[in-house]
């Protein structure tokens, strides 16, 4: 099968686009056949270094897709052979403490596609059965594959994490990016009010017409000043980023008492003050968060059906010219996912 497949660590010169065995299926799996796949962060950090994360070359890169069902069970209950299908990227062992109490991506033996074994950017993978679900009737495959990891992780870190309620205020830090807008779309159905900040005008108008309240160019404004001036000096209920050091001291300066920051990556660094004083005595908390369960997946996809939310695709690019791909994410002037199409047609 063809497959873009890491063969060491550098720039693009070390993924190869060329034939891979196809995947086996065991008992309890299912073989999907890849229409779509999107990029993530972290498909440049795993092609970059490895990123820390135990893995074995050759490997195929890619966390997110959504296909058709190739191969499965003859008595699979719920999936059959052609049926349109996403994916949840995360396989956990399924006995661990997590898992046992419904918290499966704190698993103690988790693995992720693309990152601990073979992922997406393939005409084939194989995944457990339950992390195969039904795609949504008129969605394309490119927007099904954007929902399993930046939609699900905005999904846990607003819902599941920050505990967002309808009449509260939230700060999105670098809108444009998959989990930033992510964040935007689904805050705006919660009936929350968001302010959304970049470096861009050109992608502040884009977010203010997609919903956003208030924007501000932080390189030409203060945030932390501009958004106590927007919210008549009390601050903001929630900090929605994954830029980390960067913006960490405007976050925590942005937050009114009590509030709540949840953070879910470091892309600008991940040593930034810890400013003690403020979290202390303004009873600030600091929340970790990354991806979502198969649990809060589901949920994921019957709120996007119910408020009619679907991904925001950017651009989309063959398979064949991944190298692309990684470059238009790796300039940082996307907004919205990048995608391929496995087979010409997500």
């Amino acid at each position: 099968m063809k497959a873009a497949f890491l063969t060491g660590h550098g720039g693009n010169e070390v993924v190869t686009v060329g034939e891979r065995p196809l995947p086996p299926r065991a008992p309890g799996q299912v073989r999907v056949r890849l229409h779509a796949a999107t990029l993530n962060r972290v498909d440049l950090y795993m092609r970059d270094s490895g990123a820390g994360i135990t893995h074995a070359l050759p490997q195929i890169m890619g966390l997110d897709g959504a296909g058709t069902v190739d191969e499965a069970d003859a008595d699979e209950p719920l999936l059959t052979p052609g049926q349109r299908v996403l994916l949840h990227p995360g396989v956990a062992c399924g006995r661990c403490e997590f898992c046992l109490r419904g918290d499966d991506v704190l698993c103690t033996r988790y693995q992720l596609l693309g990152e601990h074994r073979d992922g997406t950017f393939a005409q084939y993978v194989t995944v457990p059965a339950r992390n195969a679900l039904p795609l949504p009737e008129g969605w394309s495959f490119a927007e099904g594959a954007a929902l399993g990891v930046n939609h699900l992780t905005a999904w846990r870190m607003l819902v599941t994490q920050a505990r967002l309620k309808a009449w509260e205020t939230v700060l999105v830090f670098g809108i444009g990016g998959g989990v930033s807008l992510a964040g935007l779309q689904i805050a705006k159905a919660l009936g929350a009010r968001v302010i959304v900040t970049s470096r861009d005008d050109t992608k502040l108008a884009r977010a203010l017409q997609l919903g956003a309240d208030h924007a501000v160019n932080s390189a030409t404004q203060d945030v932390a000043k501009a958004v106590q001036s927007l919210t008549g000096g009390r601050g903001v209920d929630v900090v929605f980023e994954n830029v980390g050091e960067a913006v960490w001291p405007a976050a925590m300066k942005s937050l009114v008492r009590g509030g709540r920051l949840v953070t879910c990556g470091a892309t600008s660094g991940d040593q930034p003050g810890a400013d003690l004083r403020r979290l202390f005595i303004r009873q600030l908390q600091v929340i970790g968060s990354t991806l979502g369960t198969l649990g809060e997946l589901h949920d994921l996809l019957g709120f996007c059906q119910q408020q009619g939310l679907r991904p925001v695709i950017e651009q989309t690019f063959p398979l064949d010219e991944v190298h692309a791909a990684l470059s238009r994410l790796e300039s940082g002037q996307q907004f919205g996912k990048i995608a391929l199409a496995i087979d010409g047609s997500p």
